[in-house]
């Protein structure tokens, strides 16, 4: 058993793929319409080996962040640059101690789930 993917519903899909895709540089994989119910989007990064799920549902719902869930995580060789990209868009943002043995930071998506960006340096 592998893992696969993990869905996660959106409230505007075009804000969370420029989000996605831009931001954390995520490629879309593919899309499934579900008739004109919903419209989910697959997004990975370059090993294609995990996906998220984008799932936003046309009627307009509302939801409410849960909190069973905890965040995603992802990984990048230098921080400096993302800090630099997410205080210039404004968002929301907590990062690690600077006595920590490891860099890292949480920054929320447009739905308000939590990212972290971990910095791991090649090698």
């Amino acid at each position: 058993m592998k893992l696969y993917h993990t869905m996660i519903r959106v409230k505007d899909l075009d804000e969370s793929l420029a989000f996605y895709t831009g931001f954390l540089g995520l490629k879309e994989a593919r899309r499934h319409a579900i008739g004109d119910e919903a419209t989910l989007v697959f997004l990975t990064d370059e090993s294609e080996t995990y996906f998220i799920e984008l799932t936003y549902n046309h009627d307009g719902r509302d939801y409410e962040l849960g909190n069973q869930f905890g965040h995603l995580a992802v990984v990048v060789d230098d921080l400096a640059p993302v800090l630099e990209e997410i205080e210039s868009q404004g968002w929301w943002f907590r990062q690690s101690r600077p006595e920590a043995p490891t860099k890292y930071l949480f920054v929320h998506d447009p739905d308000g789930y939590d990212i972290e960006i971990l910095e791991v340096p090649k090698g």
